[in-house]
């Protein structure tokens, strides 16, 4: 196995001239809230997402509802979304086993996601098995997706720090993506899960990851912890990636990793993106909207930077 991602520039070149924003906010956002968010508000969020121009979304998972009763709603969900579905837009669910996907399968979602983890002991922690055992448990999952046509991906946690082991050594994210890649993942995400990445460690992860997987294949997941998952979105752009997970208003946050804070939110990105003339295909504006409307549901701040200096500028 070569080595080349350790010490490695990139040309600035590079960017591509389109990103597709998945917005995780639904899922990913809302799963560790500890209040109650109805299916109607849930179902609200994503239709905001969708007008704004979202075309790719996490919408739930259909995880056991004791381990996060927030997605119990799962099927009530799908089924309020599904006479306005449209075939344009990309309707992503996670799904953590076999029993998971079953249920997920009589909506007819676009794309089931699985997931592992780069390091051994989130991987103990988070979902009670070893890396190993996790790709053993999703390769029948991603085998049946795949039967009926519908897309696979999967998501690689802690790929540059864990809260349990430090630093992760890029080589746990090029084993995982190689054992994803032979079970059938078409998408590989390298998920910054607590946020600790800076870009020189989030552009080795996604080096690593290239020894199995093409560019195109990969997407960015950074959380926002310690400021930095702008400055991780440049560097993997630098490197070509063109999909990236996002949540509005900065919504979410992750149940195993204490103090992590929220996704990177869609506003901050898209603005950047546009900034730097890269089409997204979102409407900013309609996007704040979709933020503030959730943001005041749960009655907490917008988490999103851009959303608030536009509001403020708006109200000056």
């Amino acid at each position: 196995m070569s080595h080349s991602y350790l010490n490695h520039s990139y040309p600035s070149h590079s960017y591509p001239s389109h990103v597709r924003i998945v917005d995780v906010s639904p899922r990913d956002g809302l799963q560790n809230e500890s209040m109650t968010v109805p299916t109607e508000v849930k179902q609200t969020l994503i239709n905001d997402l969708i007008a704004a121009g979202v075309k790719k979304l996490e919408a739930t998972s259909f995880v056991s509802p004791k381990w996060v009763p927030q997605m119990g709603d799962n099927s009530a969900l799908l089924d309020a979304l599904a006479p306005t579905r449209q075939t344009d837009i990309c309707y992503s669910v996670l799904v953590p086993n076999m029993r998971g996907f079953e249920n997920a399968i009589l909506h007819r979602p676009d794309e089931i996601v699985i997931f592992g983890s780069a390091s051994e002991t989130f991987s103990q922690k988070n979902i009670n098995c070893s890396i190993d055992e996790s790709i053993e448990r999703f390769a029948p999952v991603a085998a049946a997706a795949k039967a009926q046509g519908i897309k696979v991906r999967g998501v690689i946690s802690c790929t540059v720090g864990c809260p349990y082991e430090g630093e992760i050594d890029p080589r746990q994210v090029a084993y995982v993506t190689k054992r994803l890649v032979e079970i059938g993942s078409e998408q590989i995400g390298i998920a910054d899960t607590i946020g600790v990445g800076t870009p020189l460690k989030v552009q080795r992860a996604l080096q690593a990851a290239l020894e199995y997987a093409d560019i195109s294949m990969l997407s960015g997941h950074f959380h926002d912890t310690y400021g930095q998952a702008l400055s991780n979105t440049l560097a993997a752009l630098q490197m070509g990636v063109s999909e990236f997970d996002t949540s509005v208003a900065g919504l979410g946050g992750c149940p195993y990793a204490k103090g992590a804070t929220g996704n990177v939110a869609t506003e901050d990105v898209v603005y950047m993106l546009h900034g730097m003339g890269i089409s997204t295909g979102i409407d900013l504006d309609k996007l704040v909207v979709a933020g503030e409307r959730i943001s005041a549901f749960l009655k907490r701040p917008n988490g999103s930077n851009v959303a608030r200096a536009l509001i403020n500028k708006r109200q000056s």
